[in-house]
């Protein structure tokens, strides 16, 4: 598949997602979602940017839609963790959706990529670029040239995200442990298979200095 193809696919899926995801995801209520979330401050901090582990998610800043999609996917086993699948148990869709509200309206921390001038400069171009001999789309089609997502698509917010946990995701797309961006066309996968494991420790480094 050409890069010019696989764009126009991610723009056809994004625009109808666009439409469809936001009746598909109720608003929540951010009081109620703070109140949820008192235990999983243990993990993610009590703003929502300290993890415990470099390899979980920052959840402060992140689109509403693409986190109660996440909650909803990790409860039903759709998306196998088995810890955030146990702390989910006995939680109704509303006290999903309140946690989403919740953690979206915190503010998003970001940091600075660390990597050389070079490094940083070949991840631009790929994020920018994509990888045209590869069929690699550019990260910034989806997620935009600062990393902020496309909330009304559900497109998650990538920057400032730790260089550990972009690493982790983006290797279990390329060796399909992750598989659940189905509703996506399987794009990530897509993406993630023309990626080395230096080019995703750049990208990793790059992606969390963007703001």
């Amino acid at each position: 598949m050409s890069v010019r193809t696989s764009i126009a696919k991610i723009t056809t899926i994004s625009i109808l997602l666009g439409f469809f995801s936001g009746a598909a995801i109720a608003a929540g209520d951010v009081a109620a979602g703070q109140a949820q979330a008192v235990t999983c401050a243990a993990c993610h901090g009590q703003d929502g940017a300290t993890a415990i582990d470099p390899t979980y998610p920052n959840l402060a800043g992140q689109n509403e839609v693409y986190l109660t999609r996440q909650l909803q996917m990790f409860q039903s086993g759709e998306r196998d963790v088995a810890l955030m699948s146990a702390q989910l148990i006995g939680k109704s869709a509303e006290d999903l959706a309140d946690l989403g509200a919740y953690y979206a309206s915190l503010p998003a921390k970001h940091s600075d990529a660390q990597g050389s001038d070079d490094d940083i400069k070949a991840a631009e171009a790929i994020y920018k670029g994509g990888i045209i001999a590869k069929g690699v789309a550019a990260c910034s089609s989806c997620h935009g040239p600062n990393g902020a997502g496309n909330a009304q698509a559900g497109f998650p917010a990538i920057s400032g995200q730790s260089v550990g946990y972009t690493i982790v995701q983006l290797t279990d797309y390329r060796e399909s442990r992750r598989g659940t961006n189905d509703a996506y066309g399987s794009m990530m996968r897509g993406v993630a298979s023309g990626l080395s494991d230096g080019q995703i420790a750049l990208l990793a480094d790059y992606i969390s200095g963007l703001h």
